[in-house]
């Protein structure tokens, strides 16, 4: 029984791989359901190495995990300060990015104690710009950098100019700037809010004419601290802030992905039936989750091509309305860039790596769409919109290999896709990590406890409440086939060794 256990392990670890990259195991720890309060989601996690639990924030508040159980410790409400959208975790203190019940006014942060589980002692509510949507600390945890998204209300942008394609829009009627604040942890005090305005504008296909301003959405901090990378994601952009200046440096167009070219597959129809090829049609990246790592010195940018248009749509219009005819008559694409024959789609349906100037240096294709639909996990009533619509990304280095994850909002089940990134020349696509009962993972956190390596996955869930909650997975690297072969051949030479040396029967 043992050899035949032996047998089956060994023909999975020789599944056929790129030869640069290491598989990965995973394995389910826990489901935790939010279920207690009425509203609360689960989007956006940050672990406490001091308690080893988990926060997850979602709407109405925070709910404290024991990262071993899976157990709730405690739910903090955040309704009387607003909406919370973003947590993040450094040296025992957690920061929540809130937004204002009006949202278009100054959002806060407040800083709870990890241990205590309440406000911190001192300074503990920090006002930043309007609706503060994701957050993160430099690596050495001195600063707390806040993306203020700033967008309009409804009824609020900009409104369509005339009837010419592509489209024009006025000035919004009220729209709060897009701004970085930079919050100094020492003081805890905001020491820079560095906004977008009249910044040097390099790269391609920066969408300006929308009728609203740079609303920044995430952002990721090279190793040393000194730059940050701002998606600004209906923009088509990113910012580069100079952290010791504490200005932006530029703002860099993302440029188009060709879907016309091979390996770049898209189907562009949700009539029940899948059919991927290769259409003249261009994606906009339009990034939503960024993270960074180091290769060789240099710094490297992880994005997550979700795409995305204005709240309100008003930038948006099906292809038929440029003259497009099936299959791309559907095709839901920005109307401040299309025209006849020339059609730009939200989102680039995969991830890229990108270099610290913004030049692209990886695109995953038509990975994500196609390995979903070989799956059973593929959602065709999205095929005309985004795909798969990749929304977060991590990053982490486990036994020597540096992976990227990528979560996939429209699934028909959550999932994960994982790819070994070590070699930049190299990236090699590995697995995806399926969740049966979740739906449209929004958030991501990569941490270590015991010696081991984790994965929380938080989930947004559907419209009807199913599928919301944060599921966590054990990783481990699956010995690649050369070392298998060796680890046998040495066993072999151990094994002949002993029948030589081994005493004669009398």
């Amino acid at each position: 029984m043992k050899k035949a256990v032996l047998c089956v392990a060994i023909a999975a670890t020789m599944a056929p791989f790129s030869a640069y990259a290491t598989p990965l195991s995973s394995t389910k720890m826990w489901s935790f359901t939010n279920a207690s309060i009425t509203g609360q989601t689960s989007e956006i996690s940050a672990f406490d190495s001091q308690t080893n639990t988990l926060w997850v924030a979602g709407v109405k508040g925070v709910d404290v995990i024991n990262a071993r159980t899976g157990s709730l410790v405690q739910h903090i409400s955040t309704t009387s300060f607003g909406s919370i959208n973003s947590v993040a975790i450094n040296n025992g203190i957690a920061a929540f990015a809130i937004e204002s019940p009006t949202r278009t006014n100054a959002g806060v942060v407040k800083l709870y104690d990890t241990a205590t589980r309440n406000l911190s002692s001192g300074v503990n509510s920090i006002n930043v710009g309007a609706l503060p949507d994701m957050l993160t600390f430099t690596p050495d945890g001195k600063s707390l950098l806040v993306a203020n998204e700033g967008t309009p209300n409804l009824s609020d942008y900009g409104t369509r100019i005339g009837t010419t394609v592509p489209r024009s829009y006025g000035a919004p009627i009220l729209d709060p700037v897009g701004s970085v604040s930079i919050i100094d942890m020492l003081s805890r005090s905001v020491v820079a809010t560095p906004t977008l305005a009249g910044v040097l504008q390099t790269g391609t296909n920066i969408r300006t004419n929308t009728g609203m301003d740079f609303e920044p959405e995430y952002i990721a901090v090279n190793a040393n601290g000194t730059k940050a990378f701002v998606g600004l994601q209906e923009a088509n952009a990113i910012g580069i802030l100079d952290l010791q200046s504490r200005s932006f440096e530029k703002v860099v167009g993302l440029g188009t992905k060709d879907f016309n070219q091979v390996g770049n597959e898209i189907d562009p129809l949700n009539n029940g039936t899948v059919t991927f090829g290769n259409h003249n049609a261009k994606g906009l990246f339009m990034p939503d989750g960024l993270a960074t790592f180091e290769r060789n010195g240099k710094t490297f940018i992880v994005m997550a091509n979700e795409g995305d248009f204005r709240e309100d749509d008003g930038d948006r219009s099906a292809a038929s309305s440029v003259g497009a005819i099936s299959p791309l008559n559907n095709l839901r694409i920005s109307n401040t860039d299309s025209s006849t024959g020339n059609l730009y789609s939200a989102g680039a349906r995969s991830f890229s790596i990108r270099d610290a100037e913004g030049n692209l240096v990886y695109d995953s294709g038509s990975i994500l769409d196609k390995e979903a639909h070989a799956r059973g996990i593929y959602d065709d009533g999205r095929s005309r919109d985004k795909g798969v619509e990749p929304e977060g990304v991590e990053i982490m280095e486990i036994g020597g290999k540096t992976y990227a994850f990528v979560g996939l909002e429209r699934t028909t089940k959550s999932a994960v896709a994982v790819f070994d990134i070590t070699d930049i020349e190299q990236v090699a696509f590995i697995d995806m990590i399926v969740t049966e009962q979740d739906l449209r993972p929004e958030g991501l956190e990569g941490f270590t406890m015991d010696g081991k390596y984790f994965l929380a996955i938080t989930n947004e869930g559907n419209d009807n409440g199913g599928g919301i909650g944060t599921t966590l997975y054990q990783l481990s690297t699956v010995p690649e086939p050369e070392s298998l072969a060796l680890l046998f051949a040495g066993l072999a030479a151990l094994r002949i060794s002993r029948r030589k040396t081994k005493p004669a029967q009398a």
